[in-house]
Parts: C-alpha cells; structure tokens; sequence
C-alpha cells in the first residue's frame, strides 16, 4: 500500500472509528500503483458539518422523523367526519389531561375535579418535568405533545444501539419493528411511553456495557415516571448477576447502585402516606378507578372476552388487548427457552400485573411498547432473515395505522 493510500486509511479509521479496510490495487476509485497512482481526494466532512455521534443514529432518526410524518399525515386524512378537534387536542385526550392537571395544579386536581383521587395513580416524573418546561413552552398540550416527540428521538437511537449490540446489521430493523408497532400511536400522544422509554431503553444499553451506576441513574428517572421502573430495576439486577461485566467483574461493590432505581418509587409512596395515610395509595385508586385488582387469570381472560362482546364499541380494543397479551406470553417463554434471564426478569413481572392484577385486560396493547425484548427478537430475526420481517410489517403496519387513526379521532385504542 503505498502513502497515500496509507493515509486514506488512517483517516477512515478515524471517522469511523472501525478499522479501515485496504483498498484492492483494482479497485477502479482505489489508486492503480505505479505513477498512475490517483491523488487523494479532500476530505468534504473536514470542511463541513458532520453528522454527530454514530452512522447508525442518521438512520434510526430518518426513520423517527419520517415515521412521525406519515402519522400526521394519516391524522389528517383519517379526520374528515369522525372529528374536527384541532391537532393538539387529539394528541392529548384521556391520560395526558391528567398528567397536566397534576402539572398544574398538583395531586388536587383542577378546581372542582370530581375524581381529583384517582390521579395519584400517575407517578410524578412526567408531571414534575412538564411544569419545568412550562417555564418556556406556555401551552401544556404542546409541551406534553414535545416532551414525547423527543423523547421518542431518544428511544429510536437506544434501540438502534441496543440492536447492533446483540448483532451488527440489525439496529434499523430494530428500530423499524419498534415504530411499526401496533400501538407505535402512543409515541405520538402526550403519554407516559415515550418518556420512560428514552431513559429504561438506555439503562439496558448501559447495564449491557457494564456502565451499571449510569444505568441505575436512567432507571430511577424511569421508575419516577412508570412503576414499570421497578420492572426494569429487576431485568437490571439479574443482568447484573448473570453477565460477564456484572459480578463477576465488577464484585460487589457495584451492588448498592442496583437500589437507586427503588428510590424514587419510595419517596412517592412516603409522600403518598403522609397524603393520604396509605402507603399504596396509587395501587388503590388504580383499584377504584379502572378496576386494576387481583384477579384469577382465567377470570380475568372471561371478563375481558364478555367486555368485547357486550360492548361493541371497544371490541377491537378488547380483543387486541387479547391478543398482545399471548404475544407477551409467548415472548416469555421463548426468552426462557433461550435462557435470556434479565429480559424474563423484565417482562415477568409485567405479565403478572397485567394479566392477575386486574378485573379485566385494559392497555395491555399500549405496554406491549415496553417490551423491546420483542422489538430486538423481530428485528434481529429480520436482518437474518428477511422474510420475518415482511411478514411483521404485513401485521402490524396496517393495525399501527388503524389504531393512528383510530385514537386521533376520539376512539378509544389499546
């Protein structure tokens, strides 16, 4: 290889950050040896802006900006005759009013609220950050609508990033499997989704690098926003046990940061107490208000099939709830079959809470957002073999727009 070429490599090695490949003496760009040796040609990315962070990103944030695109797109033409709300409005119905209430006026609720109660069933992260950003962004919905917009930014560079971890070559299927979700509408709307997403998705990431104090960090800002932080803190703490860069590296000095996660689900449950006197405050009204109390899983799958039946208005929504919860199942035992322990140890408990711990199945569809352990399986899968994810794009892209359309118009999805 003669100097040149030399130097060529060099410097796309350092703007990859991989080692750069020899270019064949054939190679018609290349350089021919001898005299005929072409001169190199100058360097566009040191003259001008370079994309930050890694190629990958570019892709996984394409695909996040143009999938966000397409939806408004089908918002608008899905609105004519089913609804003349404005854009905001219909991107924060139902939960989002609560978490801005909680923004504005704390756990009271609006003056006059007639079940001000029921709101201590939404932990405080994403009310806490809202009213933060009220300090620049007057208009709540707005402000709610963003926070998730970024947020699922965030989210598709962590599974872009999660994906190629476990196989080079499949992030952007990940990342595709994840947006192409059936109920990928939530990222759009002002919900708790997006937001625990883009601090849970990088905790794993982290824990996966062996980065376990960061990675505790991004699972306490979680569990402040979802009690499905504490889901996450278990999927942590296996790892932890289980991995090469866990205990056996690190010992267990590691160890205390594996409690953080825990802390900020305590310190709302104390606050809770000396609210209300009830320590699981939140688990009663959730209780009260939606009918999330222990139940037989049989019981449970009959009350939900009578609910599709008996109320022809949600039937879908039912039966979709159904249906994601086999797929959750499933995904469980195959994570048991293939002995992957953390994501088991996450995805367990969510199956209890959501199939024994209410009357009836309600967003079971809307969780199925945080199982990435089934976003990775599918688009890992795709990139071996592509028909895979043919075949799931062919399912859950039709029933994603659907539930887009359906959800921004007034309909109940998920």
């Amino acid at each position: 290889m003669t100097e040149i070429q030399q130097a060529g490599a060099d410097r796309e090695q350092g703007v990859a950050g991989e080692p750069a490949k020899e270019t064949p003496v054939d190679a018609p760009d290349g350089a021919a040896t001898g005299e005929q040796t072409e001169r190199p040609r100058p360097e566009r990315e040191s003259r001008g802006w370079r994309w930050p962070g890694r190629p990958g990103d570019r892709t996984a944030l394409l695909i996040w900006f143009f999938w966000h695109v397409a939806t408004y797109i089908y918002m608008v033409l899905a609105a004519p005759g089913r609804t003349e709300a404005p854009m905001l409005d219909r991107l924060t119905p139902w939960d989002a009013e609560n978490f801005i209430a909680i923004a504005q006026y704390g756990y009271d609720g609006t003056p006059g609220m007639p079940d001000a109660p029921k709101l201590v069933a939404f932990f405080p992260g994403l009310p806490m950050f809202l009213r933060s950003l009220h300090l620049f962004i007057s208009n709540w919905d707005l402000a709610i609508v963003l926070v998730s917009f970024v947020a699922s930014a965030v989210v598709a560079v962590a599974l872009h990033r999660l994906g190629e971890s476990y196989r080079e070559g499949s992030g952007t299927w990940v990342v595709l499997a994840f947006f192409l979700s059936p109920f990928a509408t939530f990222l759009l709307a002002g919900y708790s989704e997006a937001p625990f997403l883009a601090l849970a998705v990088p905790a794993w990431l982290l824990a996966r690098h062996g980065r376990w104090e960061s990675a505790a960090l991004c699972a306490a800002f979680a569990a402040s926003v979802r009690i499905s932080g504490l889901f996450l803190a278990a999927g942590l703490a296996v790892m932890f046990l289980v991995s090469a860069n866990g205990l056996r590296s690190t010992g267990w000095r590691t160890a205390p940061w594996l409690v953080v996660p825990g802390l900020p689900v305590l310190a709302y449950m104390v606050y809770l107490w000396h609210r209300t006197g009830d320590l699981m405050a939140w688990k009663a009204a959730e209780a009260q208000y939606w009918g999330r109390f222990p139940e037989k899983p049989w019981i449970a799958f009959i009350n939900t099939w009578n609910r599709s039946i008996d109320e022809p208005i949600l039937t879908t929504s039912y039966r979709e709830d159904i249906l994601a919860g086999l797929v959750l199942v499933v995904l469980i035992l195959v994570m048991l079959v293939r002995r992957k322990w953390a994501d088991v140890a996450y995805l367990a408990p969510q199956a209890v809470a959501l199939l024994a711990m209410s009357s009836f199945y309600m967003s079971i569809g809307r969780a199925s957002l945080l199982w990435w352990p089934l976003y990775v399986a599918v688009g890992v899968a795709g990139s071996r073999k592509p028909w895979v994810m043919m075949a799931y794009l062919a399912i859950a892209a039709p029933v994603m727009a659907i539930n887009v359309g359906n959800f921004t118009t007034g309909a109940w999805t998920g």
